[in-house]
């Protein structure tokens, strides 16, 4: 049952002053948006906004320390007590040619007007500093019935930001809604509209659908509405998509989420197509370290399907993290998976890195009369390799005796 008044938590608390110092001038404050939804349906709230009919210039006369972070869309930071808190002024907007951003914004003395112009009823919500609930889209209920509903007409609301409909469809994934069934044929007729949208901010969507808890939902809903035709790469790799859609499992970081998508285009395409995942990647605007932990990711999902455990030597050369990533993603692909055996595994390691070698290369040069040269790094990685198996002790005098013997 979504309570009709909201019981503050500390973080509301915390910001109650804020509210308290723009009532007290005279204007109307509350706490809006999705810190609302998420303290109505008991879920851990992490940021606070604000909205008032202040102007920003009157924001401003009445908190002395302040910051212009949006003022040309209505929005100033203010400082009160060591934290930060986005204070915005009521506003409407008018038309998107752009798909992206109003054409302008103009302020407003009205509550229900500043709410009109939000995506969906359950973010459409305000509280007053005494926990009074302001809903004049139902919002209530709809988080009452699990329903993901556009305010107003879905249309307009779409095309005046087309970034709406993939933030419904992580909604869904996060909060395991159902979208309602007109909002979900705007999206259908819409889902063009995602073309505008720079893919930085699809990206940002998308990863957080792949790492929520109804993360199947969510993907149903892209193929449903064909959103996936409009991001990149993945019109043609609707087989992936559709398989994941039909497949449980936590997924617990942005790296995982793109190598159990990967894995799975590699999979069902022909035995001799791969994935160019850095190319693949890029296209999405991902980071160089998440292109790179996925390369590792996949290759080493691909070795270790051959066998039982994974080997120790790729243990090492794939840290802890991605070793154990790897094995936590086979579990959800084919149950083999032995996550908490790997880090054991890599915990027991004489050494993590070369740098942990009991000798280095200017040990090795006081041995022999050669100039350095690739020769030097060769004998290096041949001693991380039996020092890694276990073969050799890691210890000066062992290595040193080992080099001399075998090595140069």
């Amino acid at each position: 049952m979504v309570p009709n008044k909201l019981t503050f938590t500390p973080l509301f608390r915390q910001a109650l002053p804020v509210l308290k110092q723009l009532t007290d001038h005279g204007y109307e404050a509350y706490f809006v948006g999705g810190s609302v939804r998420d303290a109505l349906l008991g879920l851990e709230v992490n940021d606070i906004d604000i909205a008032t009919s202040a102007l920003p210039e009157e924001i401003k006369e009445i908190f002395p320390r302040t910051v212009d972070v949006g003022i040309d869309h209505g929005t100033v930071m203010v400082m009160v007590d060591g934290e930060a808190y986005e204070i915005t002024t009521f506003r409407t907007e008018s038309t998107y040619q752009d798909f992206r951003r109003p054409d302008s914004v103009e302020f407003v003395r009205s509550l229900r007007e500043d709410l009109q112009r939000r995506d969906f009823t359950i973010n459409a919500m305000a509280v007053d500093e005494t926990g009074a609930i302001y809903d004049y889209y139902d919002g209530r209920a709809d988080l009452e019935e699990g329903i993901i509903r556009a305010v107003g007409e879905a249309d307009e609301r779409f095309n005046e930001d087309a970034l709406r409909m993939m933030r419904a469809v992580r909604f869904s994934a996060q909060l395991g809604f159902d979208i309602e069934a007109s909002t979900e044929l705007a999206i259908k007729e819409n889902a063009s509209l995602l073309e505008h949208i720079a893919v930085e901010r699809i990206h940002i969507e998308f990863v957080k659908l792949m790492c929520s808890q109804a993360r199947a939902k969510g993907l149903k809903s892209m193929l449903k509405t064909k959103l996936f035709e409009y991001c990149p790469e993945l019109a043609r790799n609707k087989l992936a998509l559709m398989y994941l859609s039909n497949h449980e499992g936590d997924l617990q970081s942005e790296q995982q989420a793109w190598s159990l998508l990967v894995h799975y285009m590699n999979f069902l395409m022909p035995t001799n197509y791969r994935v160019d995942i850095r190319q693949f990647l890029r296209q999405w605007k991902s980071s160089n370290q998440v292109i790179a932990a996925v390369e590792a990711i996949v290759s080493g999902i691909q070795k270790r399907q051959a066998t039982e455990m994974m080997d120790p030597f790729d243990i090492y050369q794939l840290g802890a993290e991605l070793a154990r990533d790897v094995e936590y993603l086979l579990t959800l692909i084919d149950g083999s998976g032995r996550p908490d055996e790997v880090t054991a595994m890599h915990q027991s390691l004489q050494i993590k890195s070369q740098q942990e070698l009991a000798i280095s290369g200017a040990d090795i040069m006081k041995l022999t009369d050669q100039k350095p040269g690739p020769w030097l790094g060769d004998v290096l990685a041949q001693l991380v390799e039996e020092v890694v198996y276990g073969r050799l002790d890691n210890n000066e005098t062992i290595l040193l005796a080992y080099v001399s013997e075998h090595l140069i």
